[in-house]
């Protein structure tokens, strides 16, 4: 089964990567450093990403402790794919382009950019 967060589960993701496991009161404290938010949709929403499976749930103590099934990679590489096949029509060259023409990037990254393709051209 492919695991599709959305924005908000991927917000709840972000901040369960950052702490391992935490209690809805955590995240919900750390939403609300960025965005109203309230402690029911929070917790509603942690209950959907269990029923998904993007979250497992201890239930031993009165406080119930989550933690992340999917890692942060899975989560870029499922974001990507959807960005590739539906904004650029499965064209990774032209999302590539994009990136590098709305944001400037530094020497090192430009030198790790090429060093990339080094690789990737000898490989094939």
């Amino acid at each position: 089964m492919e695991l599709k967060p959305t924005e908000s589960e991927l917000e709840i993701l972000q901040i369960m990567w950052n702490k391992d496991q935490c209690t809805v009161r955590d995240v919900h404290e750390e939403l609300e450093k960025t965005k109203d938010s309230g402690y029911t949709t929070t917790l509603k929403l942690m209950q959907i990403m269990h029923d998904k499976g993007l979250v497992e749930r201890d239930t031993t103590a009165k406080t119930h402790l989550y933690r992340a099934l999917i890692t942060r990679e899975q989560a870029q590489n499922t974001a990507l794919d959807k960005i590739i096949s539906t904004v650029f029509k499965g064209s990774s060259s032209q999302l590539i382009m994009q990136v590098l023409s709305n944001k400037q990037s530094s020497k090192e990254e430009l030198d790790m950019i090429k060093d990339y393709l080094t690789k990737l051209e000898k490989n094939k």
